[in-house]
């Protein structure tokens, strides 16, 4: 028990000494930190005294003044006096506290140097021995911290500007001695001294970072909508920028700093030409365009530049070269060639930049298009001046510079065209004139030389800024087309290059090189197709036939015979790879214009004959490449369908529906008998019947087989010779009554042509109405019926498609629709005085059923007003208004219905004339021997009956083509013959003997069949009329025996416009 007592003691005792012992540390911790508390108090009490006492030092030297505009009177003190008193103030300066106190410093030392009192002049510290380097380091740190305050503060806000105007003198006025006033006079001699000082202190600042400082404070001044400097701040900060350039010789590590960091400023150039235009004479007098360009026609400098800039800023710093190139004319008529290279190397860095930044997350970008980008919002607002410098690329007097060589030798060209004119009307003897000619005449261009490289070159880089600037793009094309000399000059080049254009020479290149366009003369090539698609596109029918403007008919003949047989050859030849000719640049932009040389043409034609076929292309073996499946011949057809002759097209189309039909299992086989669909139509509702029944029928039971039957006047089914129904007879009398103008689903043009009504929206289900008739025509193309429905040539055009690409011209087609509106248009388009006097606006009235109702062309269009610059963006959108948007809904419904029937490639293969042949057969006259090789007879008749040899006789040699094409719509009910001969209507052309009335006609009988072969017990029929069934196709001839009684029975049924009732 003992022991246990004294261990319980000993802890204790243990405890008790430790805890002694952490008192004593933690007292000694307590002292130490007492002193060092008391060390840091008294540190800070001294500093934040001295700094007082400093403070009041400085506010004495300054005395501000007590408002804050007021007018500041320093109260000079000897110069080393201030230079001392700032040493302590610098050494314990604040950048929060002590700014205000900072800009009053720097306000004094200005005024200190406006003075010729050696004395107080900050400067004259710098003459004395003891004191010049420190001098010169205070100097350093003064401007450096206006600099740094100048990366702080905001040129929009209007209390920083004063401030910032005051960093900006000190800086201008400590790196020259231009303004130094102590240097007037006897201080002459110490100019070269105190210039190498400022020397040094531009160097110290350059190391610092002068540039990129100066850089942001131009970005917040500049990259907004509204720019916020003023003509002296902004030509105090490229003063800045410029001093350590002309300092240092122009060295290119400066001169890449600047070009980085100052001419990549959005708009600089635009802003500096706009606010201070005696600083863009400064940039101007100091060569920077043609240093600039040197530097960057280093590919190693160039990459460096890049790869330090945002893709967006290398832009911006494309726009300043831009327009400092085009300020300073001299320098760029005699880099003209370096600066187009260095163009197209900054376009294709742009380029590159764009596609790496492609991704699912894009924004869009005015000028480059769509790729993944930071949010710059001032950037993004500094853009419309960007693209204002960027326009002067393709400006008149630029592009007339670019092309300045070329421009040269088509003035020669031509003035030696005039001289040997001018030969030959004078009558000299051929053989001194092709003496003359040999030695006068113009040399072909031959690719290897001068003017080929010169011409190509700006080709080429117009072509890549159309490629980079996305966005600009059409602006870009316009611009060129517009141009008086570009088209016409580039054009006598592809005309000098050899024969058909230099056909021999773009084919050679891409022989040697399949599927390889980066020789110069295809950018020459593809810019000259752009621009001219453009430029045709804007013309009217009176600009191009009548007063052709820029190219001849003759031209267009020669450059349609040129596209042809070029974008054939191509792909033939495999010269482009098939897979890749629809993406490829050269052949969009040479097929693109050949599709619109060929469209017009089909509108309004100018070629010879059979112009636009290959000869070279046998059509029996290129429907056998297309029945194997080449894909060169598929490829071709749907590109360059017009090559094949229209018969052969429509032969790949009708054998495209059989194949279709047999897949689908809708013909006829021994195995299967395809299934049918019988409707049944009441003859007073056939549109409403046909329209509830097959409606909502699958496409594949409209594509097969249709069987009506028809309900009378008085509810009876009606007998008739095919028992299954008359569909040919239900189709017509459809389309017929649907397309009746008085139904208001459609309306006619002045030459009766038929189009969607803009005011059929007062039918009910008007859309599902459209799509009804569309699948109807869709059904009769697809079976090969032939309907009368003649469409308006531009209704067409939008059923193929053609009405929705860029090179399709509303107002082209806009006479077939509105010819007095056309009329209108043009006589605005020409106007020669001020289009404003004549009151338009950018909308259309229209008058609907006694409303008149207001439609703006472009969103607030009642409030822009028509002017010399917008009339042919005005005349355009009223036609494409007039022809597509007023009836958009009801057109697309139409074809909504054709396409589900009819697929639209094959459609394609088409122009608007050929698929009106195709709906409504050929406009050629019957070929009477065609129709007798493919009659059927019944009722005793053969093809050697003497009532048909009548027939045929008459046809062919008494009647006109009018009256042949009345027997065939009398027949058929269509004018106009198949397009494939009469072997191909469906049903075959039919003649039957008939012995009595319509009403008492059941058909043929044994007896009937007797007396018609044997022509027994037969009376003259006088006062029988030929009648017909229409929908078999099928003529009902009486038996007549006089062959004049027949021709005058014949042409007074076919004129009478009626059929059954007659007989």
């Amino acid at each position: 028990m003992f022991k246990n007592v004294d261990g319980h003691k000993r802890t204790d005792f243990l405890e008790q000494t430790k805890a002694q012992r952490e008192e004593r540390a933690l007292e000694k911790l307590r002292e130490k930190s007492a002193l060092i508390i008391q060390k840091v108090f008294r540190g800070h009490r001294s500093r934040n005294s001295t700094r007082i006492a400093i403070r009041t030092e400085i506010e004495q030297l300054l005395r501000k003044p007590t408002t804050e505009d007021g007018d500041y009177i320093p109260n000079f003190k000897p110069a080393l006096e201030v230079y001392q008193l700032l040493r302590r103030f610098l050494f314990t300066f604040s950048d929060t506290s002590d700014a205000k106190s900072f800009e009053m410093v720097c306000r004094y030392l200005l005024h200190s140097m406006d003075t010729d009192n050696l004395k107080v002049c900050y400067v004259s510290v710098s003459l004395l021995k003891d004191f010049v380097l420190p001098w010169i380091q205070q100097a350093k740190d003064i401007l450096w911290k206006c600099v740094q305050y100048l990366k702080q503060l905001r040129p929009e806000n209007h209390s920083e500007v004063r401030v910032i105007m005051v960093y900006l003198r000190m800086l201008i006025t400590f790196t020259s001695t231009g303004t130094w006033r102590i240097l007037k006079g006897k201080g002459e001699g110490l100019a070269d001294g105190l210039g190498k000082l400022c020397n040094n202190i531009m160097g110290h600042l350059n190391n610092k970072g002068l540039y990129p400082a100066l850089q942001i404070l131009l970005m917040r001044g500049l990259s907004r909508s509204k720019p916020a400097f003023t003509k002296t701040s902004l030509t105090a900060i490229v003063t800045i920028s410029l001093r350590p350039l002309m300092a240092a010789n122009f060295s290119d590590n400066l001169l890449t700093l600047f070009v980085l960091n100052i001419f990549s400023v959005p708009a600089l150039v635009h802003h500096v030409s706009v606010l201070a235009p005696d600083c863009l004479t400064l940039l101007i007098t100091n060569r920077i365009f043609k240093r600039s360009l040197d530097l960057l026609s280093n590919e190693q400098s160039t990459r460096i530049i890049f790869n330090s800039l945002e893709g967006n800023y290398a832009l911006c710093l494309l726009a300043n070269m831009i327009q400092l190139g085009y300020s300073e004319l001299e320098g760029l008529v005699e880099n003209t060639a370096n600066f187009m290279s260095v163009t197209m190397r900054l376009l294709d860095k742009c380029k590159n930049y764009v596609q790496n930044k492609k991704s699912n997350l894009t924004h869009w970008h005015p000028v480059l298009g769509w790729f993944s980008q930071n949010t710059d919002q001032g950037l993004h607002e500094a853009l419309p001046y960007v693209v204002k410098q960027l326009q002067i690329l393709w400006c008149s007097k630029m592009v007339r510079l670019l092309f300045q060589e070329l421009i040269d030798y088509v003035d020669h060209a031509r003035s030696q065209d005039t001289q040997r004119a001018a030969a030959r009307d004078k009558g000299i003897l051929k053989k001194a004139l092709d003496k003359a000619s040999s030695k006068n005449a113009p040399t072909k261009i031959k690719l290897e030389s001068a003017i080929s490289h010169s011409t190509c070159l700006p080709c080429a880089l117009y072509q890549c800024a159309i490629g980079t600037l996305s966005q600009l793009r059409l602006d870009i094309v316009s611009g060129l087309s517009y141009n008086e000399i570009v088209l016409p000059s580039l054009w006598r080049f592809l005309c000098d290059l050899g024969p058909s254009c230099g056909l021999k020479v773009f084919l050679d290149l891409l022989s040697a090189a399949p599927g390889s366009t980066i020789h110069p003369v295809f950018s020459l090539l593809i810019l000259f197709c752009e621009t001219a698609s453009t430029y045709i596109c804007t013309l009217d029918q009176m600009e191009m036939f009548e007063q052709q403007k820029v190219f001849k008919v003759a031209d267009y003949i020669k450059m349609g015979e040129f596209l042809n047989m070029f974008t054939f050859r191509v792909i033939w030849q495999a010269l482009l790879p098939v897979q890749e000719a629809g993406s490829n640049e050269l052949f969009t932009a040479t097929r693109g214009l050949l599709m619109i040389l060929y469209e017009m043409d089909s509108r309004r034609p100018y070629t010879p004959p059979d112009h636009w076929l290959i000869k070279e292309v046998k059509a029996s073996s290129f429907l056998v490449d297309l029945d194997k499946g080449k894909k060169t011949a598929m490829f071709i057809l749907l590109k360059m369908p017009h090559i094949i002759p229209f018969g052969e097209r429509v032969k790949v189309f009708r054998k495209t529906v059989y194949n279709e039909r047999v897949s689908l299992g809708l013909c006829d086989s021994q195995s299967t008998t395809p299934q049918s669909t019988l409707i049944t139509v009441h003859r007073s509702r056939i549109v409403e019947d046909g329209y509830r029944q097959l409606a909502q029928q699958p496409v594949r039971a409209i594509k097969g087989l249709i069987r009506v039957r028809f309900v009378n006047e008085q509810g009876l089914d009606e007998a008739g010779i095919d028992q299954d129904g008359v569909f040919k007879e239900f189709l017509e009398e459809t389309i017929t009554k649907v397309f009746d103008p008085s139904l208001n689903l459609f309306k006619v043009t002045s030459e009766q042509k038929l189009f969607p009504s803009s005011t059929s929206y007062i039918q009910e289900n008007y859309l599902h109405l459209f799509e009804f008739v569309g699948k109807m025509l869709g059904k009769a193309i697809y079976e090969g019926i032939i309907v009368e429905v003649p469409f308006a040539p531009f209704f067409l055009t939008q059923i193929l498609g053609y009405g929705s690409s860029s090179t399709y011209s509303s107002v082209d087609e806009l006479p077939s629709l509105d010819p007095d509106l056309a009329k209108n248009l043009s006589y605005t388009k020409h106007y020669e005085g001020d289009v404003g006097d004549l009151d338009l606006t950018f909308c259309y009235d229209e008058d609907i059923m006694g409303r008149l109702e207001t439609h703006e062309l472009v969103p607030g269009g009642k409030a822009i007003p028509v002017n010399n610059d917008n009339k042919i963006r005005y005349v355009h959108l009223m036609a494409h208004f007039r022809m597509y948007r007023q009836i958009r809904e009801q057109m697309l419904a139409f074809k909504r219905g054709l396409n589900s029937i009819v697929n639209p490639d094959w459609l394609s293969v088409f122009s608007a004339p050929e698929l009106q042949k195709l709906i409504s057969g050929d406009t050629a006259d019957i070929d009477i021997s065609d129709l007798r090789k493919h009659t059927q007879y019944y009722g005793g008749y053969h093809n050697n009956h003497k009532v048909v040899n009548w027939l045929f006789e008459i046809l062919e040699k008494d009647f006109t083509p009018t009256d042949r094409a009345a027997f065939l719509k009398f027949v058929t009910s269509c004018s106009k013959p198949p397009l494939l001969g009469f072997a191909h209507l469906e049903p075959p052309f039919s003649i039957r003997c008939v012995e009595v009335s319509d009403d008492q006609d059941t058909g043929d009988t044994v007896g009937s069949v007797l007396k018609g072969f044997f022509n027994i017990g037969r009376r003259e029929p006088v006062g029988r009329l030929p009648t017909s069934s229409t929908c078999f196709n099928l003529l009902k001839l009486p038996n007549y025996q006089k062959k004049s009684t027949m021709r005058d029975k014949l042409k007074y049924a076919i004129h009478s416009n009626t059929g059954f009732e007659l007989s």
